[in-house]
């Protein structure tokens, strides 16, 4: 089966400190919880609970405020002890309520009772699925609401063009073990999920996007989505880090489509048939909260979190309540073997520096993995200059020369000629390919975007 990749630069990263690839295991319940009300790419939502208030497991107590927001819900019974707020990287501020545990479960323990979602029309699992407060669970945690909206006509959905829903199984990543743990241990309700979104945006197709090196992993899925009306195909792609970024994996879907188009034009089929239109691409942890809010009415809460480093004494795979301390997380880890030179929410390369090791901080809807790092592990505090050795150009995905990029920004800072330079510099994506590459420890794809943000 032909595997089908990004055309230029990437790198094969692996990290012996990420997690192993075993079953999840079942975090404790917290005593105190806290649920941010910034779990989302927009502004907070509005808390609807004040001190005092007893909540239940699975209770709305923040409201949406409009596009990038959406509802955030209580995962576990008890009282709201009181609201919070910290300090994160960048001098953002994040709200919070802390909940005491308490009182009896709606989901936990009980036996699930489906619910039948097979007759919803479009509409109606659309606004099911904003009801429970449905998030991209990666990245900025973009709202499902926000997604429907940028189709065409997003209450009917009706477009010419067809669309396909690309279900990203892409592990190019090894801190990305706890989607696909998810996907091992929950492949049912991810194809589901993917059945459930497809209906709801008139998908005419579903692709399933899945590392070469996981072929059984993707036939698997294939399989179950063989009983289900939409129609389902396998794309292997490159286990190449990005591969899984939405700019690289529509780059190798737009060559599987070509090679489609091709091979299958020529015996005669029905081209239009095989054109993907345009792509929505989502991850299993986001398909398996859609199937939940559909098939068990419940919104998001709990997720699988990736959580090792060298720091961490016993890496593991761990299903963690929505709103659990990560301090809490460390010490059901074993603790650390040593002081964390950093701690990160997601991926060493890609995810966000705990601002002064807050151990305070929550798991949110979006925390994938959470890493402890040692001093050895994060290259020390040893920045050398730029030796010019051109191994960033060679593995950036994009096609920059981060180099001459690095260079420019630093040379060329309040100068009339930074526009020029920061006009490329928004063309990264923060993979951070160069960062991982450079003998000099440079920060690079970090200098790249924060200069893109200070143009905003």
């Amino acid at each position: 089966m032909k595997v089908y990749a990004f055309p230029h630069g990437g790198i094969h990263f692996t990290d012996p400190t990420a997690p192993p690839r075993k079953e999840s295991v079942v975090a404790f319940l917290p005593v105190l919880s806290v649920i941010p009300l910034t779990q989302h790419a927009g502004v907070k939502a509005l808390p609807l609970v004040v001190a005092g208030a007893s909540v239940r497991e699975g209770m709305l107590i923040g409201r949406s405020q409009g596009c990038g927001s959406a509802h955030i819900h209580a995962a576990v019974p008890g009282q709201v002890v009181r609201m919070v707020s910290w300090e994160m990287a960048k001098g953002v501020t994040n709200e919070g309520l802390i909940i005491r545990l308490g009182g009896s479960f709606e989901q936990l323990g009980k036996p699930e009772e489906r619910f039948s979602w097979e007759g919803l029309e479009p509409r109606e699992i659309q606004q099911r699925i904003i009801h429970y407060g449905i998030v991209e669970m990666e990245g900025s945690g973009r709202p499902l609401e926000d997604m429907f909206a940028s189709l065409n006509n997003p209450l009917q959905f009706e477009t010419s063009e067809p669309l396909t829903l690309v279900v990203r199984c892409v592990f190019d990543d090894p801190w990305l073990v706890a989607d696909y743990v998810l996907c091992r241990e929950r492949a049912t309700a991810v194809v589901e999920g993917s059945i459930i979104l497809g209906r709801a945006c008139r998908a005419s197709r579903i692709i399933y996007a899945v590392s070469a090196r996981e072929k059984d992993l993707g036939t698997m899925l294939l399989a179950e989505a063989q009983s289900y009306a939409i129609p389902a195909s396998l794309v292997l792609v490159s286990s190449r880090y990005p591969q899984r970024n939405a700019r690289e994996l529509e780059l190798a879907l737009r060559s599987y489509e070509k090679h489609e188009i091709q091979e299958k034009g020529e015996k005669g089929e029905n081209l239009e048939r095989l054109a993907l239109g345009s792509l929505i691409i989502q991850g299993p942890a986001t398909l398996a909260a859609v199937r939940d809010a559909l098939v068990l009415q419940r919104p998001i809460l709990d997720r699988y979190v990736a959580v090792g480093g060298s720091a961490v004494k016993k890496p593991q795979v761990m299903k963690v309540r929505i709103g659990t301390r990560i301090g809490d997380i460390f010490a059901e880890c074993g603790g650390f073997t040593g002081e964390p030179q950093k701690i990160i929410l997601g991926s060493p390369l890609s995810g966000r520096r705990v601002f002064e090791k807050n151990l305070d901080e929550p798991v949110i809807k979006t925390s994938y993995a959470l890493g402890a790092l040692l001093a050895k592990q994060t290259g020390g505090r040893v920045i050398r200059n730029c030796i010019g050795c051109g191994e960033c150009r060679a593995v950036c995905p994009v096609g920059l020369d981060p180099e001459a990029l690095f260079k420019g920004i630093v040379v060329c800072r309040g100068k009339t000629k930074e526009k020029q330079i920061i006009g490329k510099a928004v063309e990264c994506h923060g993979c951070g390919c160069c960062d991982l590459v450079c003998p000099s420890r440079l920060s690079l794809s970090t200098a790249f975007v924060n200069a893109a943000l200070e143009d905003q």
